[in-house]
């Protein structure tokens, strides 16, 4: 097979960059999958490791991803490979990018499941309907919700199929600063109206002896899951990014909002929790049980609950736009094929697979630890490596020359050893502590 040629594709300006790349990173995994990962395991040790995988690790790799997508101009696959092919490496560091995509492309398929949800969800909080047992009428069947999964797979393709400018861009314009505006109302909603202290004390007071391999690799699976590294969507947006951008000034505040906005969730959500003493532990079904029985409870509870999930719908369309995008873009690259044509398949795959998701349950909370749990921070790993070791030094000392010497030398010992050994030692203990 031919060469792949770099893409000529741009975006069109530095505030539409940072809108996808913020939206990829900022979704469900903000709103949804980041309470009750805190909750499961022990409130501010979680948060504690957490927030130290963002800052020590997450952040370098980032950023490594986008020097390594901007030299190549590729997809994350081919980026991978040809960076490797012309440092006189074997080709088959692609698989790099290759399993980064797959991971994400895995969450793709049960995303529009549990988005579907969010949907309806939305819906029923504007209409009042909410009832006693929390599952919406709208929402009461199997079939219900194979169709709002196919409703929210049909919007996501439809935004892809208009383009990297035209139609991803354009959506996180608008949607990014309304999602800000949305969280901001109701945080401050909630910490007005729950239990604050309790919400502030849980998250934050430290308790270390909570610590364990199983909550570290949980915190280092949610913090690599949120901000979407290690899952080659970094790798891709870095192609079209322009040759003038400062990276790591882009990817410090990519995972600094990502940041912002998990811990600003779990201050909108936990006062709640605490305020109707409801289980912070009771895993996936905290904002879809718990959540509207409170707002049930609340004064204008049902506009606040439609708030709540529409603020979630927004975030979760930014990122399965950025899913299916990544993967198309690496399909097209490598199997010759145009994009729509790679988008209409791939979106069809994932729907398939989401919908028998909806009628065995199980497929979800599997395909869930193994790509956030599991292949993310495998890919991680493999992305830190790739960047430490592959990737020729003075390529990566001209796409980050926005840092300093020093601070250049200690991205290099944090990818090249830190990043693999410490990911790839909590992953061994974690995944061994759950078998």
């Amino acid at each position: 097979m031919a060469t792949p040629v770099p893409t000529t594709a741009r975006w069109t300006n530095r505030f539409s960059f940072l809108m996808v790349g913020i939206g990829a990173s900022v979704g469900l995994g903000n709103l949804w999958r980041f309470p009750f990962q805190a909750g499961e395991n022990g409130g501010s040790a979680f948060v504690l490791v957490y927030l130290l995988c963002i800052i020590g690790i997450v952040y370098p790799v980032l950023i490594g991803e986008l020097a390594v997508g901007r030299h190549m101009g590729l997809s994350a696959v081919g980026s991978t490979k040809e960076m490797a092919r012309a440092a006189g490496r074997s080709p088959w560091w692609g698989l790099v990018g290759g399993i980064g995509a797959f991971a994400t492309y895995m969450v793709l398929c049960i995303y529009g499941v549990i988005s579907g949800r969010v949907l309806a969800f939305a819906v029923a909080g504007f209409s009042g309907g909410y009832v006693e047992d929390a599952m919406p009428a709208i929402y009461a069947t199997p079939m219900r919700a194979f169709l709002w999964q196919t409703l929210f797979m049909a919007i996501t393709v439809a935004i892809v199929l208009r383009g990297l400018n035209k139609g991803i861009e354009v959506f996180s314009r608008v949607t990014m600063p309304a999602f800000f505006v949305m969280l901001t109302l109701l945080c401050v909603y909630s910490l007005s109206n729950g239990s604050a202290a309790a919400a502030i004390e849980y998250l934050l007071s430290p308790r270390f002896e909570e610590l364990s391999p199983g909550v570290m690799l949980a915190a280092f699976g949610q913090a690599f899951f949120s901000v979407v590294v290690g899952g080659a969507a970094m790798l891709t947006f870095g192609a079209f990014m322009d040759d003038k951008a400062n990276i790591a000034n882009d990817g410090l505040i990519i995972a600094t909002s990502d940041t912002i906005v998990a811990m600003v969730a779990g201050l909108m959500i936990f006062p709640i929790v605490f305020q109707f003493n409801l289980d912070p532990a009771m895993g996936m079904g905290l904002i879809f049980s718990a959540m509207p029985l409170s707002f049930m409870q609340m004064p204008s509870g049902s506009m606040v609950g439609g708030l709540f999930f529409s603020l979630a719908a927004l975030g979760a369309l930014t990122s399965s736009i950025a899913m299916l995008m990544l993967a198309a873009v690496a399909v097209e690259e490598q199997l010759q094929v145009k994009r729509n044509t790679a988008v209409l398949a791939l979106g069809a795959i994932a729907w398939i697979i989401g919908g028998i998701s909806v009628f065995y349950p199980h497929v979800n909370e599997e395909i869930d630890f193994l790509s956030g749990q599991v292949i993310l921070p495998i890919g991680g790993i493999l992305i830190a490596v790739f960047a430490g070791w592959v990737a020729p030094r003075e390529a990566m000392r001209h796409e980050l020359a926005g840092l300093s010497e020093p601070l250049f030398s200690a991205w290099r010992i944090i990818v090249r050893y830190v990043a693999p050994l410490l990911v790839g030692g909590v992953l061994i203990l974690g995944v061994s502590a759950r078998f």
